[in-house]
This record gives structure tokens, sequence and C-alpha cells, in this order.
């Protein structure tokens, strides 16, 4: 004779935590098509006799859709039978403090995106680009040093909170795989009414002690202008280009051409100008229409133009280093081989290297190079500071006269490197 085996209550937690995990399963992340559990945002759930809690972690929500998606995740869980109460409690993952880079100094090179005005699309452009470099393979921090109006948290939809290491440090938060600092995911939505005393000592600490995870590249999302916060930013970091952002427009690119020559004056190499909102393509007619008259003045900036982008909802969508338009990797890219050709010098065969010698060897490998050279042959040098005063070394050790040594040109290719190229009579 067969023997039932009656239902086992210590079962019933486990058979309503699936219960749960199923109606869970119904519920679609509003960011993308798949459903909570798929994106990963339930961490945990928890049964205690009719009362549910679900560990989610929507740190990646703004306040708004936490709340909807939160909201969402009560209502599915309250309709399974047995469940007399259901919570969401709001969990973040924490950030491993461990093996962490401290200050901006860390990155292999950091890139500054600048405007001489406000509104011109400045963060949305460093934004744009720090995402199509991360989606390229680079391991990208982005930097938000607007402390007056620090938009990127907005622009990328993420929010605090701000973990630290054990040093007290503060950690980047990430976002599909980029890290972001910004004044803006350590304050609340109140508006920052900084002195400039104020603003330039957090931003300092900012830039000093942020432990970043090994990154490549950090993209400095500057205000606009050329007030205190750019000023501390070229005194005390290490900048390795600059990238402008202006509308086409006559006064925009006016301001554009002096905080240009305030970059190149503080030994900033600048990459090229970003050239943002020029146009727009009519979605009934798919017609061109231009959103300023005359002629376009970038030109005047004499400078490499990176990329024309026009007025486009693409723009205006919230960037992600995961999903990114053909267009924000050309700008990426256009960033990176231009930064390339600046960094990267090609040093002529057989010139004379006086790079990181004491200066009594400098003078012993110019006369040697000198003295090496034939008649008639072109003599070059590489050198890590001006190396215009060698003019008159060579005239004192060849009795030569200054009109002898002509041509005699000077270039500076980026602020480590200069190149000499003169003929030997």
């Amino acid at each position: 004779m067969s023997q039932e085996h009656p239902t086992d209550e210590r079962d019933a937690p486990s058979r309503l935590q699936d219960d749960v995990e199923a109606a869970l399963r119904q519920v679609k992340d509003p960011d993308a098509d798949v459903t909570v559990f798929e994106a990963g945002l339930v961490e945990d759930i928890h049964v205690d006799d009719g009362r549910v809690t679900v560990d989610a972690d929507l740190g990646d929500f703004p306040p708004q859709e936490a709340e909807s998606v939160t909201a969402t995740m009560i209502r599915a869980v309250s309709e399974v039978s047995g469940v007399e109460r259901a919570h969401v409690e709001h969990v973040t993952q924490v950030p491993d403090p461990e093996d962490r880079d401290v200050g901006i100094a860390a990155a292999d090179r950091v890139i500054a995106v600048a405007s001489a005005k406000g509104g011109v699309g400045k963060s949305t452009v460093a934004t744009t680009l720090a995402c199509g470099l991360a989606a390229d393979g680079e391991n990208v921090g982005l930097f938000d040093a607007d402390v007056h109006g620090p938009n990127v948290p907005d622009l990328l939809s993420v929010s605090g909170p701000v973990h630290s290491d054990d040093d007290g440090n503060p950690i980047p938060v990430e976002t599909e795989g980029m890290e972001v600092m910004s004044v803006g995911l350590l304050s609340s939505s109140a508006p920052l009414a900084w002195r400039g005393a104020m603003a330039h000592d957090a931003l300092t600490e900012l830039f000093e002690e942020t432990a970043w995870d090994d990154p490549g590249t950090v993209v400095l999302d500057l205000p606009p202008g050329t007030g205190d916060i750019a000023l501390t930013t070229l005194q005390e970091t290490r900048v390795d280009g600059v990238v402008f952002v202006t509308t086409p427009f006559h006064a925009a690119v006016s301001d554009t051409h002096r905080s240009v020559q305030l970059f190149e004056e503080n030994d900033v190499p600048v990459l090229g100008v970003v050239s943002n909102m020029g146009e727009f393509v009519c979605d009934d007619c798919g017609s061109v229409h231009d959103l300023f008259d005359g002629t376009d003045p970038v030109e005047a900036l004499q400078v490499p133009t990176l990329a024309e982008i026009p007025f486009d909802p693409e723009m205006q969508a919230t960037p992600s280093p995961t999903d990114v338009s053909d267009r924000t990797l050309e700008l990426a890219r256009a960033v990176s081989d231009r930064y390339e050709e600046v960094w990267s010098v090609d040093v002529p065969d057989g010139a004379v290297d006086i790079r990181d010698l004491s200066s009594e060897e400098r003078y012993d490998e110019v006369e040697a190079g000198w003295d090496a050279t034939g008649s008639g042959e072109t003599f070059y040098l590489v050198s890590d500071r001006d190396p215009t005063p060698v003019r008159n070394y060579i005239t004192e050790i060849s009795d030569l006269d200054d009109a002898e040594l002509e041509p005699f040109e000077v270039k500076r290719p980026n602020p480590e490197t200069w190149l000499l190229r003169t003929v030997q009579p």
C-alpha cells in the first residue's frame, strides 16, 4: 500500500520565493527590453512568514524612474498568493576599494573638453566623447569639473552615493564600465553657490584624491570660459590635449579663439574643434537647413575640425558606452588620431637627441653631431627644451657668422619636444 507524503510546511517559504521570482520576471526594465531579472537589478529575495523584501540595485536610474520601477515591483509581488506585505530595499553595488590609483595624474592621458561660452553643447560632447572612447576599447574615466553646473550625472542618468576607499578617497561611480566623478554626485540637487576659493578647493581635492580604477584616458569636462576653474585646472593638472566645442556663430568663434590662446600659452596642445549644432535635417522633407547664416567662421581658428555635429535628437538621448552611434565612434577616433599625431614625433634618422641629458652632455652631443655633419648636409636636433640658443653655440665652435646658418628652423610639435633643423655650410 502506497503512502502519501504530506506537504512539508517548511517548503512554503521556498515555494513563495519561487512564485515571487516568477512574478518579478514579468516586470520590464523601462530603459531596455528586458526584465528586471535579466537586467541584473534584483540582488536578492527575502521571505519571512508572508513578508517579502526584494533587494534591488536601482542606482543607475534617475530618482523618478527608480520610484516608478519600485512601485511596479511592489505591485507585482503583492499580487502573488501568500504575500502579506511587499517591500523593495534599494541597495547599491559597493566598488572594490583595493588597488586604485589616486589622483587624476594616474591616467595615461587627460583630454579636456572646453568652450568659451555656455550652451554650445560642451558637456554633451564631452560625455559623448568619453562613451565613444570606452566603446572603442579604452578604459575611460569622465571627470566633470564644472562645479557650478555639473551636468554630466544628468546626461548619463547616474547618481550617488559616492563610496570611499580605506583612506577616505572618493571612488567614482561606474556606469556600464565607465567611471564618472562629479561634484554633482557629491551634493544634493540644491544649486552650488560657491565662491572662487571654495570652488578651487573642492576641485583641487577631487583632482588629487579621486581613486580611479587604472584609467587609460580621463575626459575632463571644463566649465565654459577662462575663469578660475579653467586656470586652476591648467595650473594644477596635467592636461595632454584640449578639444574645443563651439557653434559656427561668429561671436562664439571669436571667444573660442581667445580660449585657444590661453591653452596654448599654458603649453596644452589644442587637438581641434568640434563644430556643434550648425545645421539640422528636416524630418518631413529631408532637407539640410543651416542654423547660422553666412560663411563658416570656424576655419579662422586655424585648428583641425574634428567633427561637425548637426542639431540631432540622437545627441539629446542618454549616451551609453555600450550603445554608441557611428557619429560617436567617428568623434572618438578623430580625437585619438589627432592625439597620436601631436604626441608621436617623427624624429629624422641621424638626429642628435639631447633629451634627458645634463647640460654638459648636451654641449658634447651637439658638438659631436655638428662635426659629423658634412658640408651641405642637414643637421637635425631633438630636444626637450627650446634649442634656439644652440645657434650661438654652433657659431662659436665653428667660427661661423650668424647669417651663415640659414635656414635655421625650430618647431615644437608638442609641449615636451622641440625639433631643430639647419644646414652645415
